[in-house]
């Protein structure tokens, strides 16, 4: 009878200090950690994790940093263009756009670990100052910059400043003997995004837009103004490698070239109800023939204006399918100087084309498509090119156009390969082309200097045997001759040699004119216009 009572209570008795056990404990950890239970009222999740995270995670942690990391990675998850920008990119990703920087106004390169003025921007801070092509920046406000592997960021940041402050260059000529110091006021340098304008022939003209900048459409202005003078009828507008901007500025200049009130993109989102743009009277290309250049780098903006020229019927695209970028973004600042772009809308083409391409297999494979086209042989046939979206959209005249997928060119140009060989790819990928015609006007600068303009420089160089320079310096370099393969590619390498010079003595007004002789594209369209 006694063991049988035993044998009810004892465990009974277990069960209540078991109980008073897990009870007490849990005590002692609400007192030792008063948030691990508590239930936060606020709806704000990320906030209430990455709090959670500040205060309890077992080691010490960078809240901002781990803020930006999440809303990067939120945004990531969009689409690939909703971006956040720290604070401290921010000035550096809007100088493109806005169309100037505050600096001292030289453009550099960097050889044999030394800072070399290629150019001064015209009366600008450091040409005013008397700075000149040739000069070898050796220190910046008494820091060394040469012979210390210092990367060229670095530089620019110490070069760039606040306008109106002062930094002082310390400057190694070759003509004088020892170091010159110069202070140097910083002022708002500009950043030209029409690269060049000139005319090809004596009715054509051609002019380069590198992006869609808050100073593109007066630039674009002033070249059309200019060529317009010299004689220009028709007008070749070269967008490849435009990656966009601004799609006002590509509305502006599109405005130029289409008729009152017509269609030029709109734009609609959940959040923006449908807003058109249509051009206005008094466009100052209304008579000039027009052919538009793109290629697959051509995107957003680019897109815009390609795509409301070939849906009004107004020119010919002429080159490859374009990126494939139809979303619109829109910038806040944050409260601590970062910033988000947030895509808002998508647009359309006049037609009604969106001809944003297919996001949805993630951020890596979105921009691996270039390559994958050339894989799969688009940039050779133009039938290899698949479009996402199989509705088939009309211009006013029947011209058949799809979206989903880029700007699909009325004229297919495939890529130029010829002249191709393994030696040229060779100097080309180690920078050799480059670094050779810098180091002949560095070696050559008085003379190249005293020609008076392209056509002289031209000539000149066409009797200096610079292949045979060249060859003889890839080879010190670590690249043999290869006879056969200079053969096939010596024409092309010899024009890059004499574009890059130009460019070097004229800037872009002596590279372009040059490197067109090899442009196959470029020659297609001019072909096109003359007939």
């Amino acid at each position: 009878m006694q063991n049988t009572k035993r044998s009810i209570w004892l465990p009974l008795v277990f069960a209540f200090v078991l109980a008073a056990g897990i009870f007490i404990g849990q005590m002692v950890s609400r007192n030792a950690h008063p948030n691990r239970f508590t239930i936060y009222p606020r709806a704000d999740k990320v906030g209430t994790v990455i709090d959670y995270i500040t205060t309890d995670y077992v080691d010490s942690v960078n809240r901002n940093a781990l803020t930006d990391k999440a809303i990067t990675t939120m945004l990531e998850s969009l689409d690939p263009h909703s971006v956040y920008i720290p604070a401290s990119d921010l000035q550096k990703v809007n100088e493109p756009l806005e169309g100037n920087f505050s600096g001292i106004g030289v453009q550099f390169n960097v050889q044999n670990d030394t800072v070399v003025v290629v150019n001064t921007v015209p009366n600008g801070p450091s040409q005013l100052v008397g700075i000149q092509a040739g000069d070898r920046i050796i220190k910046v406000n008494d820091t060394l910059v040469a012979g210390v592997k210092m990367v060229s960021d670095d530089i620019v940041k110490r070069l760039k400043g606040p306008q109106g402050t002062k930094v002082k260059v310390t400057i190694l000529r070759k003509s004088v003997n020892k170091l010159i110091d110069f202070d140097i006021i910083r002022n708002k340098i500009p950043l030209y995004s029409v690269d060049v304008s000139y005319m090809v022939d004596p009715e054509i003209g051609y002019i380069k837009i590198n992006q869609f900048s808050r100073t593109t459409h007066d630039e674009f202005l002033a070249g059309v103004q200019k060529l317009h003078q010299q004689g220009m009828k028709k007008l070749i507008v070269d967008l490849r490698e435009n990656g966009g901007g601004y799609m006002d500025a590509a509305v502006d200049i599109a405005d130029e070239f289409l008729g009152n009130n017509e269609l030029i993109v709109y734009t609609q989102g959940k959040a923006r109800p449908r807003q058109e743009y249509r051009a206005t009277p008094g466009g100052v290309c209304l008579n000039d023939s027009l052919i538009i250049l793109i290629d697959e780098m051509s995107a957003s903006a680019s897109e815009i204006l390609a795509g409301a020229i070939q849906d009004n019927d107004r020119g010919l695209i002429v080159g490859r399918r374009s990126f494939g970028k139809g979303l619109v973004q829109e910038q806040i600042v944050l409260a601590d100087g970062s910033a988000v772009r947030l895509t808002v809308a998508r647009y359309y083409t006049p037609t009604g084309r969106c001809i944003q391409k297919p996001y949805n297999h993630g951020y890596d494979e979105y921009y691996n498509d270039i390559h994958e086209r050339y894989l799969h042989g688009e940039m050779e046939q133009a039938d290899s090119i698949h479009f996402a979206d199989t509705v088939v959209y009309r211009t006013p005249k029947g011209k058949i156009l799809h979206g989903g997928g880029g700007i699909m060119p009325d004229v297919f140009i495939p890529l130029d390969t010829a002249g191709y060989s393994d030696y040229f790819g060779e100097v080309r990928n180690r920078g050799l082309i480059y670094n050779f015609a810098f180091n002949y006007t560095d070696q050559n600068r008085s003379k190249l200097m005293s020609l008076k303009d392209l056509e002289a420089l031209d000539k000149y160089l066409d009797h200096q045997k610079i292949l045979d320079q060249f060859v003889q310096f890839a080879a010190k370099k670590g690249v043999p001759p290869k006879p056969k393969d200079i053969k096939v590619s010596g024409f092309i390498i010899e024009t890059q040699l004499k574009a890059y010079i130009a460019r070097n003595i004229f800037d872009n007004d002596g590279f372009y004119p040059i490197i067109s002789r090899i442009d196959n594209t470029l020659e297609k369209a001019v072909d096109l216009l003359k007939h």
